[in-house]
């Protein structure tokens, strides 16, 4: 039987926190839900920021905002105003108080008690749901740097993009490298600088990252690997040594972190994130956490991972939302994730560790190819290039766990479906 959480407070103002207040709407939950939003536009999709919207035209405004009638849900929405901090306190008298989330499954949300504060007031709460994202990291240095985060972010730095610029890139990252293409695009004159042997080393590891780095070079992008940077200067960046990249504009895209500096103190448990069971539950009952600032346990992969994928934030909410209301769903996707870059379309599905062993289906120097890295026998995770069903077909198999055979994974003649051990 649905439980009555009392009024819902969703800290954050993103895809999960919508989403969050969506799926509480279509579940029948009636009552007030507030969404406290730290930016002054309404919520949004990101990952245009770093293609649709660096590509367009300087004079195009791109619609990114998410297509939900706040109205018609009855969501009680507060832009530009971040949550700052939160007191949380289990009442006693329904058995949750002192619980883990897992424990708490199923217990009634009513017997929290707790406010949210922003710098305009404080929001009292029969349920919490942090949903507040995260935030770039910078480099040292007093020189201008700019991120890309948000849809400001886009357009400031779009407005700066013309033929001739100087731009550097810190990272050649996923953000990175949508980044290096765009401004190639607008000709820009592009260096991109990675600490690390190879780009996207950090996601898929130095021996795929480096089949990647000649798009660079035949996009005109100046890619230097193994570079790391001391600090940010006025027109440009400090090397090690004493060296020097002069740059009329500096993008520094090395990676981002939780943002949940606001629940310090507040008894939550905080690991990468805030620490999730696999229901989405914090470690305090009838606190929830979804979107980019959640860490969850996957089952599938038998650890606690955390994502910042536009997937993970549709599809979360879906079983925090269920679980507000008394349930107990589990999360445990085949996470999924795209790139635009170089004029080729970068998919990655699953989740592959250090001890997966890699195969490659295709010619990787060639055009269409696949990556794919296996635990035992099974498909731990696969990225592709250019080949969509590829990408279908490998994430079914993950979401499966049925065994493959490598030798048939590996020949592109085969379809990924039937390249199952027989």
């Amino acid at each position: 039987m649905p439980v009555n959480p009392g009024r819902v407070v969703v800290a954050g103002g993103g895809l999960a926190a919508l989403r969050t207040a969506e799926e509480l709407r279509a579940r029948g939950y009636q009552g007030q839900v507030t969404i406290l939003a730290a930016e002054p536009r309404p919520p949004y999709d990101r990952p245009p920021l770093s293609k649709q919207v660096l590509m367009a035209p300087p004079d195009a405004e791109p619609d990114t905002t998410l297509k939900a009638d706040v109205d018609a849900l009855g969501i009680d929405l507060h832009l530009g105003e971040a949550v700052t901090g939160a007191e949380i306190a289990v009442q006693p008298g329904g058995g949750a108080a002192g619980k883990t989330a897992g424990e708490a499954a199923g217990s009634s949300p009513a017997e929290l008690r707790g406010t949210v504060r922003t710098a305009r007031g404080t929001y009292p709460f029969g349920c919490l749901v942090a949903a507040t994202g995260a935030v770039p990291v910078r480099l040292p240095g007093t020189g201008r740097q700019r991120v890309l985060r948000t849809h400001d972010d886009a357009m400031a730095l779009r407005g700066l993009l013309r033929p001739g610029l100087r731009l550097a890139v810190v990272g050649a990252g996923w953000i990175g490298a949508e980044l290096a293409t765009a401004a190639a695009a607008h000709g820009c004159r592009v260096t991109v600088v990675e600490a690390a042997a190879a780009p996207l080393a950090a996601a898929v590891g130095a021996e795929v990252g480096n089949r990647t780095a000649r798009w660079y070079a035949e996009t005109g992008v100046d890619l230097r690997t193994c570079q790391a940077v001391e600090s940010v200067a006025d027109g440009g960046l400090v090397l090690p040594g004493g060296g020097w990249l002069a740059a009329d504009e500096v993008v520094t895209a090395v990676g981002v972190r939780p943002c949940v500096d606001w629940l310090a103190g507040s008894g939550v448990r905080l690991e990468d994130g805030v620490a999730a069971d696999e229901g989405m539950r914090a470690s305090v009952p009838g606190v929830y956490a979804v979107g980019d600032c959640a860490s969850f346990v996957s089952r599938r992969f038998s650890r606690r991972l955390r994502f910042e994928h536009w997937d993970v934030a549709l599809h979360a909410p879906e079983v925090a939302a269920a679980n507000i209301l008394g349930g107990d769903e589990v999360y445990d996707p085949v996470p999924y994730f795209w790139s635009e870059q170089f004029g080729r379309m970068v998919q990655y599905a699953g989740y592959h560790g250090a001890a997966d062993r890699l195969t490659w289906r295709g010619d990787p120097d060639g055009g269409r190819w696949a990556a794919c890295w296996l635990s035992g026998e099974r498909l731990a995770a696969i990225l592709t290039v250019d080949s969509p069903r590829d990408l279908v077909q490998g994430r079914r198999l993950i979401a499966s766990g049925t065994p493959v055979d490598e030798g048939l994974l590996a020949d592109p003649a085969v379809p990924v479906r039937n390249a199952t051990a027989a």
